[in-house]
């Protein structure tokens, strides 16, 4: 009963990273509306960096995923 208990919580803290990167992607799509309020131009070029951008933040929603799944499901 105990280690299915600590599974449990490291699951639900390994999960926490989930909302921080949700919080990043806001901060990336933010970002781009700034940016393209200031110059509309370069919207082409500005809206590649904020997929990059977005890329990368959504990798790092994934390792935190796959982290929270391999607790559960791995031990």
């Amino acid at each position: 009963m105990g280690l299915e208990v600590l599974k449990l919580v490291g699951g639900g803290a390994a999960a926490i990273s989930l909302s921080g990167a949700g919080v990043g992607i806001g901060v990336v799509f933010a970002g781009l509306m700034l940016a393209y309020a200031r110059n509309p131009y370069l919207l082409k070029q500005l809206f590649i960096y904020a997929i990059l951008g977005f890329a990368l933040t959504e990798a790092i929603a994934l390792f935190g995923l796959m982290v929270t799944f391999l607790i559960l499901f791995a031990f």
